[in-house]
């Protein structure tokens, strides 16, 4: 889609992510606690959720003791919160579809503040299912522009990566794969000496929304609500922000 660029929305939002950094911890910490429980061990060779959560962790600053104590917590060797995974799916600015993961000890709780950030901020609640057959469950790589397509491209599809796109307009280079191969990708970049920008595992928007003005305004407004939720670990959506 001509008028936005993808380097320019990830960057963006990985700033305005850095700028908030009050619930950051809680929010990793979580993740490690429930990466734990749900892979079925503490120990991150044999747990690749765990070890991603405990990178994610450590570019966060989160000290060591707290990271291991998290881990203790998850695999029931500390006593500590049971938290559980619930999603919830909606609907932004200008139709844009919404996916919002959580962390929690109290649904209740979590679905009110979740269902009062959208509706305040012009966005309302799906059902499930609603939105979420407009995403794809994938690992993602996003390497800066001046990056080599070539070594890219050979590493990311011998390790077993979907596909490789650079960006016509700005040069990067987005790699996505299967969730059940990002542990291998991931191992084979870092073996390449290849670093990307960001590395997750996401919902990618099979279409995007592009949002531009006041409509972009809200819309981002919208999404800090909800990234400002203790118990909300990750927003997907299908919005793109023009920056023109």
């Amino acid at each position: 889609m001509s008028g936005h660029s993808k380097w320019a929305n990830i960057q963006h939002r990985k700033g305005r992510q850095d700028a908030k950094r009050s619930n950051l911890w809680t929010k990793l910490v979580r993740e490690i606690i429930v990466a734990a429980r749900v892979g079925g061990s503490g120990d991150p060779d044999m747990n690749s959720r765990l070890r991603l959560a405990i990178s994610k962790a450590r570019d966060g600053n989160v000290p060591k003791d707290t990271i291991q104590n998290a881990i203790l917590k998850g695999t029931g060797q500390l006593e500590g919160v049971n938290y559980e995974e619930v999603r919830y799916e909606g609907y932004g600015i200008g139709g844009a579809s919404l996916i919002i993961d959580c962390t929690t000890d109290n649904r209740t709780r979590t679905v009110a503040d979740v269902r009062h950030a959208l509706s305040k901020h012009g966005g309302n609640m799906g059902t499930e299912g609603s939105v979420s057959f407009q995403f794809r469950h994938c690992g993602e790589f996003l390497f800066a522009p001046g990056t080599n397509e070539d070594t890219v491209m050979e590493v990311a599809l011998e390790a077993g990566a979907d596909d490789v796109v650079t960006d016509p307009d700005d040069g990067s280079i987005d790699v996505v794969c299967d969730p059940a191969a990002f542990d291998a990708v991931s191992k084979a970049f870092e073996a390449a000496g290849l670093t990307p920008v960001s590395s997750e595992i996401t919902m990618k928007p099979l279409n995007e929304v592009e949002l531009k003005g006041e409509d972009a305004a809200k819309m981002q407004k919208l999404i800090d609500a909800l990234e400002d939720l203790d118990d909300v670990s990750n927003v997907y959506t299908s919005a793109v922000f023009d920056e023109e």
